[in-house]
């Protein structure tokens, strides 16, 4: 297919083909096909990990369940404690291999100071894990 100009004669034919629309494409193609390589390929090397026959350990421990009311009395389970006693507990506690997590639960109407205190007393245990326990 050939192309006129209209500066020059009408019985002349242009042959050359603009070439920037067909780089402009590759290039194009060229990025994508860069992005899309490293994806077909998961795994940039193979490692031959050893296989070992075992159970996987399920011992979970058990949760220390804390509650304070809205007078500010402290729980733990079912037992009233006061906060020497929840330090001396707590360090016990912390002792055991896995650590028991703490789930701590407390009346809406609990100052903040008295929760505070709890966490406090959690974290200079040593126990790792501290939970609130909400109504969905």
């Amino acid at each position: 297919m050939a192309f006129s100009n209209f500066d020059e004669g009408a019985g002349e034919e242009v042959s050359d083909i603009n070439m920037i629309p067909l780089i402009d494409v590759m290039l194009v193609l060229l990025i994508l096909f860069i992005i899309t390589a490293p994806l077909f390929t998961p795994h940039a090397f193979q490692i031959d990990v050893p296989e070992a026959e075992t159970t996987a350990t399920t011992e979970q421990p058990d949760t220390i369940a804390l509650a304070i009311d809205e007078q500010g009395q402290l729980f733990w389970g079912d037992d009233s404690i006061d906060n020497a006693e929840l330090s001396r507990r707590l360090t016990e506690a912390a002792k055991q291999k896995p650590q028991p997590p703490v789930h701590l639960r407390a009346d809406k109407q609990t100052r903040y100071e008295q929760i505070a205190g709890i966490m406090e007393a959690v974290q200079e245990s040593g126990i790792g894990q501290l939970g609130f326990v909400t109504k969905p």
